[in-house]
């Protein structure tokens, strides 16, 4: 693999790194160079991760926790390893690191977590100790962003729905920021939960965390945090930013698809009811009644995916290689780059924050006169991976008032020669369909 001084912008070697990722040769559409500028939607993955993942099965494959011989020994050596490399990586400890599918079974845990408590409190069933916490009442209020990705979102709409909590949310500006203005109306002294996004897959926006916790601190709220845009892309210190959970997804950060993290502080994982229950996650079982492991087993019934955490560890070494702040300066550079070549194309419009401050590297825009599906489409048929449509946003379209938009996303393996290509693609768009 590549190494790189941590933390050196200018040492990125971007050749060298592009070599990592052996997709990036190939070619699409008409035999073109492809150009992945998705990779808000998933990242590609480097031969690193891929040999990590290979040589797990080649070599230690076992169920992990259950069999008493060496390659079982090895497999469950390897699988803690890898939680307690992974949960190092934004500051956490290993005990405080749940896997899980992706991000959104990891939102779903939590939102889980306050249900079976309310319902198990109703029925008048035992608690762990300080679940109290996670028990509502008809009228207690959860609070999320109105810039949020449905898995922040729907889980929320149902736990209200069987709960007789109430959902409410921050707005945002025209320009696509929290509306800070109004976020004391909205955080009160019935918020139970905060849930929101570090930053934002479809308008880029990085939130401001430091003032939402503080507010949610204030009425003692449980305040979590969807990490999936951020940590991929930005140094991510958990106690630095002083929340009780944190959510991401492998498959975005050079990791393999079907894993994705919950980080939560040890004394809430403790009075948090399971999720899913069944193998692996018990203590005792007998026909009347079963204890639970302690935490993060708990939360891991059936199989877990081992070899999927040795590949994700693996990702976290080859960032931790490059550094996390030389990342995010590659990014910066090239979302100001992309900024300003797409406002000085004629009948573009950038949806969320146009300047390059507290803002990530998604970038949406729509064209006059063309549906994004349309430049989608035309960006394809150049070898352009771009993202179309809501981005699993809808509330966020809705508000800023467009049905869809066109996404670029660049990433630590893409330069401003991807971009050149993008943009000299998007100011084709609109003569080509007649819009000019």
């Amino acid at each position: 693999m590549t190494l790189i001084a941590p933390d050196s912008a200018t040492a990125w070697d971007l050749s060298a790194i592009r070599a990592d990722f052996p997709i990036l040769s190939r070619t699409v559409r008409n035999d073109r160079p492809l150009v992945y500028l998705d990779n808000a939607a998933t990242s590609q993955k480097p031969t690193m991760v891929l040999d990590a993942e290979r040589r797990y099965y080649e070599t230690s494959n076992a169920a992990v926790h259950r069999g008493a011989h060496q390659l079982a020994e090895e497999a469950t050596e390897q699988y803690e390893q890898a939680r307690a490399r992974i949960a190092s990586f934004v500051g956490g400890a290993p005990d405080e690191l749940v896997f899980t599918r992706n991000a959104t079974e990891a939102l779903n845990l939590l939102s889980y977590a306050f249900l079976n408590a309310t319902v198990k409190k109703a029925a008048g069933a035992e608690l762990p100790a300080g679940a109290d916490r996670f028990v509502l009442a008809a009228g207690d209020e959860i609070v999320v962003t109105e810039m949020e990705h449905h898995a922040n979102l729907v889980p929320w709409q149902e736990l209200c729905d069987k709960t007789g909590a109430v959902l409410r949310w921050i707005g945002i500006t025209d320009d696509g920021r929290l509306d800070l203005a109004s976020m004391a109306e909205v955080i009160t002294d019935r918020t139970r939960v905060v849930s929101f996004t570090h930053q934002s897959n479809l308008l880029g926006t990085i939130n401001p965390v430091a003032e939402v916790v503080a507010a949610a601190r204030r009425v003692g709220a449980v305040v979590i945090l969807d990490a999936c845009q951020s940590v991929p892309h930005m140094p991510v210190d958990v106690l630095a930013l002083d929340i009780d959970a944190l959510t991401w997804s492998g498959h975005k950060m050079l990791g393999p698809t079907g894993i994705g993290c919950l980080w939560a502080k040890r004394e809430l994982l403790d009075a948090m009811p399971p999720f899913i229950t069944g193998g692996s996650m018990i203590e005792q079982v007998t026909m009347e009644r079963s204890t639970f492991a302690p935490p993060p087993q708990r939360f891991e019934a059936g199989v877990p995916m081992v070899a999927q955490a040795v590949g994700l560890a693996a990702a976290c070494e080859y960032l931790d290689a490059l550094g996390m702040s030389a990342v995010a300066a590659h990014e910066h550079d090239l979302t100001s780059y992309l900024l300003a070549g797409l406002e000085q194309i004629e009948g573009v419009t950038i949806i969320g924050p146009t300047n390059n401050i507290d803002r990530g590297s998604a970038v949406s825009f729509v064209v006059d006169g063309v549906h994004p599906h349309d430049v989608g489409q035309f960006l394809d048929d150049r070898g352009i991976a771009a993202r179309v449509g809501h981005h699993c946003a809808w509330p966020t379209c809705r508000r800023l008032g467009v049905p869809a938009t066109t996404r670029l996303s660049p990433y630590l393996y893409n330069g401003r020669h991807d971009l050149d290509e993008a943009l000299d693609a998007v100011r084709g768009v609109r003569p080509y369909f007649g819009a000019a």
